[in-house]
């Protein structure tokens, strides 16, 4: 027996959205002020109500099935034109476009904010340029990008700090180092990042030696190479993905692994006269990308699993 035709509703759509969006329910909860059994219980009744299981059962984040998928669509224009209809009725609709700038590794703090800022100012177009901190700011400067979010170079303390977060040396599952051979690491291209300049500095500091074993500017190469067993890197808490693992000091080095300074991912304003929506999202950045100093890692914190 088919389920009864009858309209969908929308608090329901934007607590499935949110769960996919946030991947996981506590993290959905959070962003829509609602307990995990709530969002729960939503997710229920609209597969209930629609007669489709809505997200594959048995997954540490959750996936939507194909019919998800197909509700997702339809759900994000529904939740689109329900934010215009609402910001139309109280005069408060924003547009414009926004240059956003952000290198590759800070890639993962961004879905949750731009998604929530597109849920609640839909006319607005965002334009998201990625690239290394040194050529943002360059952009910034030259008036080519309104934003950039970068990593806070030590004698350049330009910019608004949104976070900060441990530097920690990151190596592969099971990753044996050879105390007779230089350190191999993973880093980016000379004068391009500030991550290996503080590696190489530390380990010249308490006498490791070491090598270049792979060199690239993008994130993904470098991890690449570090889960393949290659080499170790550093980076923040929050870049940790699956295979990869802290490089603690009882891996047979002398002395461990040197520490390393924190990391400042602060926001640059172009000094060219931001529209409203440049200056909204600005202000979504600053409240959002609060993540305490030795606190739960984002992809932690925001990536648990789900259940009935």
């Amino acid at each position: 027996m088919k389920p009864v035709q009858r309209p969908l509703d929308l608090i329901l759509l934007n607590s499935y959205v949110s769960v996919i969006d946030n991947e996981g329910f506590s993290a959905a909860g959070n962003a829509l002020n609602l307990a995990q059994s709530t969002m729960s219980a939503h997710i229920k009744r609209l597969e209930e109500q629609l007669g489709h299981a809505l997200l594959i059962r048995g997954t540490r984040i959750p996936r939507p099935t194909p019919a998800g998928e197909r509700l997702l669509m339809h759900a994000r224009q529904m939740l689109k034109q329900s934010a215009l209809a609402w910001l139309d009725i109280q005069e408060q609709r924003l547009d414009g476009v926004i240059r956003l700038g952000i290198p590759d590794d800070y890639l993962v703090y961004l879905p949750r904010v731009l998604a929530h800022f597109e849920a609640r100012f839909p006319d607005v177009e965002l334009e998201v340029k990625c690239a290394l901190s040194v050529d943002l700011v360059q952009k910034i400067s030259r008036g080519h990008l309104d934003l950039a979010i970068i990593t806070r170079q030590p004698f350049t303390p330009g910019g608004e700090v949104l976070l900060r977060e441990k530097t920690i040396w990151v190596g592969a599952q099971g990753f044996a180092i050879q105390l007779d051979k230089p350190l191999p690491l993973a880093l980016a291209a000379e004068g391009t990042c500030i991550f290996r300049e503080r590696a190489i500095a530390a380990l010249d500091a308490a006498g490791i030696a070491w090598r270049i074993a792979y060199e690239s500017s993008s994130l993904i190469g470098l991890t690449r190479a570090v889960a393949a067993g290659l080499a170790v890197t550093v980076m923040t808490p929050t870049m940790l993905e699956q295979g990869l693992r802290v490089v603690e000091d009882n891996t047979g080095v002398t002395g461990g692994f040197p520490a390393l300074p924190d990391t400042e991912i602060a926001l640059l304003r172009a000094e060219h006269r931001l529209n409203d929506a440049c200056r909204q999202l600005a202000n979504e950045l600053q409240r959002r990308l609060q993540v305490p100093l030795g606190g739960v890692p984002a992809t932690e914190q925001y990536r648990e699993g789900w259940g009935d």
